[in-house]
């Protein structure tokens, strides 16, 4: 008999802690946008329970009176127009005036619309937003259509309140070109270990033909693997990549250490690393999404972005260890000697940081 109540109790418990979470049965909002060639028309659907909760209307039901509806229907737009923010080209839109809510009884939700004019098919669209920040979990889904059709989906949610949409058009090349490009030479410049590894291949200096084709083996290489997983054809787990990574940094390290006269792999070495350091370039890519309608240009775009950045370091590192070499051999030797011995120590302690503290040392 304990035992019986002792359960019934623990079941009025579950019950009881249960109904909260019951309390807000859709947390989610819905964005349909509609780019036209000369103009952006916004579709957004949100719950009445969010309503509620910001404009402190008890109980949730009275949100959908018309009665509410109309007294508090420009508080409601004002809102929207303050959380949801639509660009074109790079610029915020403005001047699109939000209608008054209509109720949707049977989804417990509210509509409004709004529409910005625009002059022509932009070539980027973005929509940024976060509706209502006190719900951790909110989502907002968005579709966007190109005129009539369907042609990319995304949610955005606290961890990413933005969007960007890549139109089929000629200025919608020019906008992928201009955003991947920068991203690839941003990424490859604030990068530590992939700038490490290549300043480790460039420290033996060489001839220009032999460095043009190391840092060329290395470029191959990376764009299939990049490309592989970036399409999600095949895509290893960071926690494998990153380490094998930092393991390529000391790998290049020691060979500097050990190269003997007449022996030179590195075109080798930047091949055969190369594969895996394309693997984690993509994890920067898929974070920036890559433009629907557009995967071949993104590809391009990214990898043009990453090479220039790659050529900048070659000329910059290859440059002052030629003068410096022409200078005093020894001390081109001596600064060989002393850099490999950082790429190897720097290698070491990313490779300890990636395998047995993947959260970051504290």
């Amino acid at each position: 008999m304990p035992i019986i109540k002792w359960l019934a109790a623990v079941g009025v418990l579950v019950l009881v802690s249960s109904a909260p979470a019951a309390a807000h049965p859709a947390p989610f909002s819905y964005i349909d946008l509609r780019v036209r060639p000369a103009s952006i028309d916004v579709t957004l659907v949100i719950h009445v329970f969010d309503v509620a909760h910001e404009l402190g209307i008890d109980p949730i039901e009275r949100v959908l009176d018309p009665d509410v509806l109309g007294a508090r229907g420009t508080e409601i737009a004002a809102l929207v127009s303050q959380r949801l923010q639509i660009s074109a080209d790079g610029r915020t839109l403005s001047g699109g005036e939000w209608s008054r809510p209509e109720p949707l009884p049977e989804r417990q939700s509210l509509q409004l619309h709004s529409r910005y004019d625009v002059a022509g098919l932009p070539g980027m669209v973005a929509v940024n937003t976060l509706l209502f920040p006190y719900d951790s979990q909110h989502q907002t889904f968005v579709n966007v259509y190109e005129r009539d059709t369907l042609v990319t989906q995304a949610i955005l949610d606290k961890g990413r309140t933005r969007f960007e949409q890549f139109t089929g058009t000629r200025s919608g090349r020019l906008a992928v070109l201009r955003a991947f490009v920068a991203a690839g030479v941003h990424h490859i410049l604030i990068g530590p270990d992939h700038l490490l590894f290549l300043i480790g291949l460039l420290l033996l200096g060489g001839s220009v033909r032999h460095l043009i084709l190391v840092v060329s083996a290395f470029t191959f290489a990376h764009s299939i693997t990049l490309s592989l997983a970036a399409l999600d054809l095949f895509s290893p787990s960071p926690r494998l990549v990153e380490p094998v990574i930092a393991l390529s940094i000391v790998f290049v390290g020691a060979d500097n250490l050990m190269v003997h006269s007449g022996r030179d792999v590195r075109a080798w070495i930047a091949l055969g690393f190369g594969f895996v350091h394309g693997f984690g370039f993509a994890g920067v890519l898929r974070d920036m999404g890559l433009a629907r309608g557009a995967l071949g240009w993104s590809l391009f775009s990214f990898n043009l972005g990453v090479e220039i950045g790659q050529l900048l370091v070659v000329a910059a590192v290859a440059s002052a260890l030629t003068a410096l070499r022409a200078k005093s051999e020894a001390a081109g030797r001596r600064i060989a000697f002393a850099g490999s011995i950082v790429v190897i120590g720097a290698g070491v302690f990313w490779f300890v940081e990636r395998v047995f503290f993947p959260g970051g040392m504290a």
